[in-house]
């Protein structure tokens, strides 16, 4: 979806939070479209669940507006924005059952009995606790417990639903077919949604755009695609997934490519547009590189190395070769059927990437 290319549901415009002499949000800017899966991504204590605190309404700005549907809501408490919060420990309340907990926020804002049934029963189909509503919490599973406080979340029929790490605390398998009954539900409202997370693998998987913060600023934000394959600086391109990184310098620059000398690895040809002299980065991601048997082929940004280990993870083999300049580099190899054989520790083989597989950085 085109997020916020249409007009945006939601603007943040230079926010800014300190906490003493800290400051944990720095001038953030963005804009959220309306039915958009958004993602804030970025390490612990990078101003994230800050920024999602202050678009819930938990904290105030100290600079800056909060724009939703074009009015300002900065100052507005929590409970009067058209905006729920889905917290990382679910804040399901124990003595109340399934439905109870659902109907919690409903029965707060007033609404008729009559209401409260149908959106309740309403919210348990959605999130297929049917047979269930009768449990307490204690008698849920982890999966179970995370749909009902998604439940009672959408329960008031907010415009915007703010989710802070809400599938921390399951295992990986059941944290993908959550990830999955996510999206479904997302899709199914057609509601802007906002995780926050310092998952990678769960960003890319659940969101239309990505946003990464780090020390409290917004350094990028793209589609999962455009932030994996062409990240902004060589923090994001080392943050986002495995990547090689190489530091050298512009030689020359022709045909839409530039050669980059590095201190151990030679002459690299990368696809760009960079001066001459310029200090760069950069970036392959093991995918990227190629592995041959045949150590005397020739070839583009081709190296000479040694496979270090390899590690078997059923759907592919991850090698660290050690480069003859001492730089050791990862490859990933999907293990196809009828594909090479295996490369084994201590063998000699060449590692090259085709120019237009790297990225070259600035900074």
């Amino acid at each position: 979806m085109s997020g916020a290319a249409s007009a945006p549901l939601m603007r943040i415009e230079t926010v800014s939070k300190r906490f003493g002499g800290f400051t944990a949000v720095d001038g953030v800017s963005l804009q959220i479209g309306a039915g958009e899966f958004f993602a804030l991504l970025g390490p612990s204590g990078c101003g994230k669940t800050t920024l999602l605190r202050m678009l819930a309404g938990f904290e105030t700005p100290d600079q800056g507006g909060i724009w939703l549907d074009g009015e300002n809501i900065a100052d507005v408490p929590p409970h009067l924005r058209p905006v729920n919060m889905m917290f990382q420990n679910y804040a399901l309340f124990p003595h109340l059952s399934v439905e109870a907990n659902i109907a919690f926020g409903l029965k707060r804002a007033g609404l008729p009995k009559d209401e409260i049934a149908m959106r309740v029963a309403e919210m348990v189909a959605l999130v297929r606790l049917q047979g269930l509503e009768r449990r307490k919490p204690d008698q849920l599973s982890g999966g179970q417990r995370q749909r009902v406080a998604l439940a009672r979340a959408l329960a008031r029929r907010p415009r915007l639903l703010l989710l802070d790490e809400p599938l921390a605390a399951l295992d990986k398998k059941l944290r993908a077919e959550t990830q999955a009954e996510l999206i479904q539900v997302q899709r199914r409202l057609g509601m802007s949604f906002i995780i926050v997370t310092h998952d990678q693998e769960e960003a890319m998987t659940l969101a239309d755009r990505i946003g990464v913060m780090n020390k409290g600023q917004l350094v990028q934000v793209a589609t999962p695609r455009a932030l994996y394959e062409r990240p902004g600086s060589r923090w994001i391109a080392g943050f986002v997934g495995d990547v090689n990184l190489f530091d050298g310098q512009v030689v020359s620059q022709a045909g839409g490519c530039v050669s980059v000398a590095m201190p151990t690895a030679g002459v690299f040809r990368v696809a760009g547009a960079v001066q001459a002299g310029q200090a760069v980065s950069i970036a392959v991601r093991p995918e990227k590189l190629s592995l041959s048997h045949d150590v005397s082929s020739g070839g583009v940004n081709a190296q000479p190395g040694e496979v270090v280990d390899a590690d078997y993870l059923g759907g592919l083999t991850r090698y660290r070769v050690k480069l003859a300049g001492g730089d050791v580099v990862q490859v990933a190899r999907v293990n196809a059927a009828g594909s090479e054989a295996a490369f084994e520790t201590g063998q000699q083989v060449v590692v090259s990437f085709a120019p237009e597989d790297a990225v070259v950085l600035t900074q």
